[in-house]
């Protein structure tokens, strides 16, 4: 019996399938058996997705990988937190940036919406970015037509950062008809080989020789920065200049549509609406 058979049995238990469709109610599980009562519970339940709060990263991280044996790699989602203070003027990791804003791009389509996302508190807590929910990824995929002038202006539009040659999360490269990038959500660099418009190649490459490795059929590339440049945010900042003085050395920069370290900070006065997670579900 496989483990997702497993989740389907206990899906059947009748302390699992009591408290489907309640609006409250307490259920205790020993920790060794939390995986597979959520599991369970995902099973039994219609809704999509279950939001799992749990106090910390480690914990999250800890519990989505117990959860993917019950329901497979592609049910099972983590929303991390900012490693950052409020106001401190350092940004989050591109990693993380980058996994919220898949996780939100995943849960705008019932298609492709996981099972459960699992989340620490911190992150429920945490403010997005304005638009954030409108953001898709640039996909890539073997042939496809595309053109790489507009592929390199996309990948700076979602802060990629254009080096000689990739060796970081977030960095891109260009030497003539092939572009690399290390995607924020990847766990190694992808290179797009092109012949003309069309894709030659699409494959995995090692930073440390930067030779290709796996050939792939499709990649998606997501933003490294949670607050994008927009219109609307550049309009926004320029008014702040004349509004909140206090704060016009930065106004300038985001109005000049420039990217830097710590711009997320800045955050609480780019927006009139403060939203978190659970406000798109």
């Amino acid at each position: 019996m496989g483990f997702h058979n497993l989740a389907r049995l206990v899906a059947d238990d009748p302390m699992i399938t009591r408290v489907i469709g309640r609006a409250s109610t307490v259920l205790a599980v020993a920790e060794p058996a939390r995986a597979m009562a959520l599991a369970g519970l995902a099973e039994a339940s219609e809704r999509r997705p279950i939001v799992v709060a749990v106090p910390t990263t480690t914990e999250a991280d800890r519990l989505a990988a117990d959860l993917r044996t019950y329901l497979g790699p592609d049910e099972v989602l983590t929303f991390p937190a900012w490693e950052t203070l409020p106001f401190e003027r350092i940004s989050p990791s591109i990693e993380a940036m980058g996994n919220r804003l898949r996780v939100l791009w995943h849960i705008q389509d019932p298609e492709r919406c996981p099972k459960v996302i699992v989340a620490p508190v911190r992150a429920l807590i945490q403010q997005l970015g304005p638009h954030v929910d409108e953001v898709d990824p640039i996909i890539v995929g073997a042939e496809d037509q595309i053109d790489s002038d507009r592929l390199v202006r996309d990948l700076a539009a979602f802060g990629y950062r254009r080096e000689a040659q990739v060796e970081h999360r977030g960095e891109m490269a260009v030497r003539g008809s092939i572009v690399d990038v290390f995607p924020s959500t990847a766990e190694g660099p992808y290179r797009i080989d092109l012949w003309g418009d069309e894709v030659d190649r699409l494959c995995e490459f090692t930073i440390t020789d930067q030779r290709s490795t796996v050939d792939r059929a499709e990649i998606e590339i997501f933003p490294c920065r949670e607050l994008l440049i927009t219109d609307d945010i550049r309009d926004r900042a320029d008014r702040l200049q004349s509004t909140e003085p206090w704060g016009k050395e930065q106004w300038q920069r985001l109005a000049d549509g420039e990217l830097f370290d710590g711009m997320e900070s800045w955050l609480p006065w780019l927006t009139d609406e403060p939203r978190v997670l659970t406000d798109l579900l």
